[in-house]
């Protein structure tokens, strides 16, 4: 059922496009294979040992702990989509 001036399936399509939306933001962060097929042995930002446990659980894996986590709070502080919008900004 649609309301006002949207289409039937208005509101499937937008939860459709943030789900399309997030699978692409999510494999565009899955580290590249590399070409020789082993992981990095040291962090590409801060130089230091990468665990072997994280290399042996994390193929391709390029960064440390550290440096993955502070990049992953970076990514979702910058991706913040509010697709709906706010109650107030659709009675105006």
């Amino acid at each position: 059922m649609a309301g006002g001036w949207s289409k039937d399936g208005a509101v499937q399509d937008q939860i459709d496009a943030s789900v399309a939306d997030a699978v692409k933001q999510a494999r565009s962060r899955l580290p590249a294979a590399p070409p020789n097929g082993k992981c990095a042995t040291h962090c590409e930002e801060c130089e230091k040992e990468i665990p072997i446990a994280r290399r042996e659980a994390v193929p391709g894996v390029r960064l440390c702990v550290d440096c993955q986590a502070e990049q992953d709070t970076k990514i979702q502080t910058e991706s913040a989509i509010n697709r709906r919008g706010s109650k107030d900004s659709q009675l105006r």
